[in-house]
């Protein structure tokens, strides 16, 4: 081990020119892995699961139950490495979750989930639909429908003909969710008496109609040299198309739709509501980035697509209009992190100086903090893995820069004692690589060992296994390639740097806290050794005291993350309609928005349309958007205003 690092520091200091490229190429490198790395708030523990929703509009529950649910679930009990099968039957909607083990890749999942589903004997017309792959944090930005002239049953027929197709097509997007508005469909209302004339039934009614909506292929004439498809065009796109549709002959002529039966413009029945501060009926779009997907290019694209929408692609009237965007989480986050680092970085400079006394010294171990990070940046990238709060946060900048300080401090006192003892002038006209990296390899034995501990206390992190691993795995890993690019860095460039600044005029200052530590660590030590039987009882104490007083320490989970919002539900009674529970919802709509600091407010009543968040009506979600904090009123904080709202 002595020869390796020998090598590895003889070959820096006389390659001067090749351990700064190599660190110029690793600082490019660990810079662009930042800019293209994903950084989530907190990383995603969940395990692999698929979502099967299927719609049978009408039905009650204990249908959906029976006919729907119970024969997907007795299917899906032969899928293989799955852990459990859980599903939520309401009224007309089935939804099924299957969660696997850990470890297991979605597309091995999806395989298994989708043979089976084949072989499910289901209701006519009822088609069950597996959801696309993505994870709790997918939902990365939400839109509403904006018009001066249109109803909600327009704008949910453009969200869902138009918008929700080209949003699709956005690379990264999993899934588009409608929520509120009104599903346009045509109504027949058929007169009793009428029918009972023409001797019809209901039956006979709807079968002429349903045949009546498609079209028909037919043959090929030629006619002068060319070819003409001949077909028979008959889908109804229109009221007027349905009224004139033939439903029998009656005494030799044509009987009508509108002979026995009224047809208008009306909506599905409404399964939820959304609203936004004084408006009770909008349409919200809600965009779903698939699992793994970097959100920051997914969102640029996103908007891009917006803004072509808004611009080139939807009605004039009609404006698709940002509530929640991703990117202010991605914001603070990023915020925060190098908030921190900075923080970090400068607190550890500053405390470098003040022991000891050089700015160069200190250059050359502050350098480290940077690289280190680009360096596990790097790393990370290339592993495929993401920043996130957690992980970032862990990083001690104390562990990363203590092999530098070792390093450097040594060759900085072997300098100052060849120094005096030849003198400054003579100290500075002699060739100091052999003393340089003589000591480098004496300090390197251990700082290389003690960095190896360090690491090694990690590899129990990386056993976890479930949630514990996938929480802390990115720390470990984090934190382990932050220490390996400083055991790098202080092998090699340390050494470089050293040659190149502490050249010349090197001399080891006592500083006044060097000075005032000294002495107070000596009479500690004069006094404590002196007292034997007291400072063990003391510490033991202290020891006790410390154990006693973690019963008034709080615990979390996940530390809190503020992104400038606030999300409140309120259930209601379980019988609640969907009228009574619009007009609860307005109160509490109206009160949320007399505080101050509420910019919008966003209330979402019921499960949205296609059923992948499945609630009643008596389930009311709001999201309350804030007024940036330093508008706020004086003195108050976020635990003040929920406590306020509350």
């Amino acid at each position: 081990m002595k020869n390796f690092i020998k090598n590895i520091i003889a070959f820096s200091l006389k390659n001067k020119f090749f351990t700064f490229f190599w660190v110029g190429v690793l600082v490019i490198a660990g810079i662009v892995s930042f800019v293209k790395m994903p950084i989530e708030a907190f990383p995603d523990v969940t395990n692999t699961q698929i979502i099967i929703v299927t719609d049978w509009k009408g039905r009650s529950a204990e249908e959906v139950e029976r006919f729907v649910t119970t024969p997907i679930e007795i299917a899906m009990n032969s899928v293989q490495r799955k852990t459990n099968v859980r599903s939520i039957t309401m009224f007309g909607l089935s939804v099924i979750k299957i969660i696997f083990e850990d470890g297991v890749e979605d597309f091995f999942a999806r395989q298994q989930v989708t043979n089976q589903l084949q072989n499910v004997e289901l209701p006519e017309g009822v088609h069950p639909e597996v959801q696309p792959p993505y994870g709790p944090t997918g939902e990365i930005f939400r839109y509403v429908l904006k018009s001066n002239k249109r109803d909600t049953r327009d704008l949910l027929t453009i969200q869902d003909w138009t918008i929700e197709r080209e949003l699709r097509r956005v690379p990264g997007v999993a899934d588009i969710v409608s929520f509120g508005g009104q599903e346009k469909i045509y109504e027949i209302s058929v007169d009793p008496v009428k029918l009972q004339r023409y001797d019809l039934t209901p039956l006979e009614l709807y079968q002429a109609v349903s045949k009546s909506n498609l079209n028909v292929g037919g043959d090929v004439i030629e006619k002068n040299g060319q070819a003409y498809v001949v077909r028979g065009i008959g889908l109804l796109d229109s009221k007027k198309d349905i009224e004139n549709t033939i439903v029998d002959i009656f005494n030799g002529n044509p009987l009508l739709v509108k002979d026995v039966a009224t047809v208008q413009e009306t909506s599905m029945p409404r399964v939820g509501q959304v609203g936004l501060n004084e408006n009770d009926d909008v349409v919200e779009g809600i965009i779903v980035m698939r699992k793994g997907e970097n959100p920051s290019e997914v969102l640029k694209r996103i908007k891009e697509k917006i803004h072509e929408l808004n611009t080139s692609i939807l009605p004039r009237d009609v404006k698709m209009e940002t509530f929640y965007d991703r990117d202010n989480l991605i914001a603070y986050c990023t915020h925060t992190v190098m908030h921190n680092l900075l923080e970090g970085i400068i607190l550890v400079t500053v405390i470098v100086f003040l022991f000891m006394a050089d700015w160069r010294t200190t250059l050359i171990v502050a350098i480290v903090i940077p690289l280190a990070l680009l360096f596990s940046f790097l790393m990370l990238h290339l592993k495929g893995m993401s920043a996130n709060l957690l992980s970032i946060g862990a990083i001690d900048f104390g562990i990363i820069i203590d092999g530098a300080v070792v390093m450097v401090e040594g060759v900085f006192v072997v300098l100052d004692h060849k120094a005096r003892s030849v003198g400054m002038q003579n100290f500075n006209r002699l060739a100091k690589m052999g003393l340089i990296k003589t000591t480098g390899i004496q300090m390197g034995q251990a700082i290389f060992f003690s960095k190896l501990i360090i690491i090694s206390a990690l590899l129990p992190i990386f056993s976890f296994e479930k949630v514990e691993g996938k929480m802390f795995s990115p720390l470990a890993w984090t934190l382990g390639f932050a220490l390996l690019g400083a055991l790098i860095f202080t092998l090699t460039l340390i050494p470089v740097l050293s040659h190149m600044l502490l050249n010349k005029n090197v001399e080891e200052k006592k500083t006044f806290v060097t000075r005032f530590i000294t002495r107070i660590v000596e009479k500690a030590f004069a006094w404590t050794y002196a007292h034997k039987r007291l400072t063990l009882l003391i510490a033991m104490l202290s020891f006790i005291l410390t154990i006693f007083s973690t019963r008034w320490l709080g615990t979390e989970f996940l530390p809190q993350l503020n992104e400038g919002a606030l999300w409140i539900t309120a259930e209601l009674p379980m019988s609640m309609s969907l009228s009574e529970s619009v007009k609860l919802t307005k109160e509490l709509r109206n009160k949320l928005s007399t505080f101050p600091e509420v910019k919008d407010v966003l209330s979402q009543i019921g499960r949205s349309n296609d059923g992948t968040d499945p609630n009643g009506f008596y389930f009311v979600q709001f999201q309350v958007n804030l007024i940036p904090k330093n508008q706020w009123r004086h003195g108050i904080s976020m635990d003040n205003i929920v406590k306020e709202m509350d």
